[in-house]
């Protein structure tokens, strides 16, 4: 599967999470470090679904890179 990334990038670091996953995130000092913990985070994530009985929810998110004129 495959599932949609947001990153951020904040004062210290980088941040990520999954729209289609509530409460899977994860944080780094890189971009590519955030990167490999929300993969694994998505991992743990999606195994601790399926050991509870919860259905694992498909990816459903999209995105688009919008360009506007800037004052």
């Amino acid at each position: 599967m495959k599932y949609m990334v947001v990153i951020e990038e904040g004062e210290t670091g980088y941040g990520a999470h999954v729209p289609d996953l509530p409460g899977c995130i994860a944080a780094g000092e890189s971009r590519d470090e955030v990167l490999e913990l929300i993969k694994e985070a998505i991992e743990f994530h999606i195994e601790g679904l399926i050991e509870a009985g919860e259905p694992v929810p498909s990816p459903s998110s999209a995105s688009e890179i919008i360009e506007v004129n800037a004052a």
